[in-house]
């Protein structure tokens, strides 16, 4: 049984940083994908960026050169750094994990996760961003 745990979400104020982490468990395939969605108040889930088994990262337009999502294997741990952030950045942010297959990648370019593609989901961090 896969079970994601996020945290580290909180406050921050405009411009600054913030890490958010997800412990995964369970997950036994050796081709997967993990990602970070968010979803705003009165707004549609959205996907921000994945990485898979294989290393490939992948990012929302939104959050491209802003956003660094990373995996310690050994930790068996999947981050999101957030620099530069912004007040439109607020959301809970969930942690995603799908097994059997790697991003969808063609020509170097990986495309974002979609969040029909991820069968497994955490509960949930939330940051909050103060203008």
């Amino acid at each position: 049984q896969v079970q994601l745990v996020e945290s580290g979400g909180g406050s921050v104020q405009a411009g600054g940083s913030l890490r958010i982490s997800c412990a995964a468990s369970g997950i036994t395939s050796r081709r997967y994908c993990m990602a970070w969605f968010r979803q705003a108040l009165g707004k549609e889930r959205e996907g921000v960026a994945g990485i898979d088994s294989a290393g490939s990262t992948s990012y929302a337009d939104s959050v491209k050169g802003r956003f660094t999502i990373s995996k310690d294997n050994a930790k068996n741990t999947l981050y999101l750094q957030m620099n530069s952030l912004k007040p439109e950045d607020t959301a809970m942010y969930y942690c995603a994990a799908d097994t059997d297959r790697l991003l969808y990648c063609s020509d170097g370019y990986c495309e974002p996760p979609a969040d029909y593609e991820y069968e497994y989901w955490g509960q949930g961090t939330q940051v909050t961003v103060s203008s």
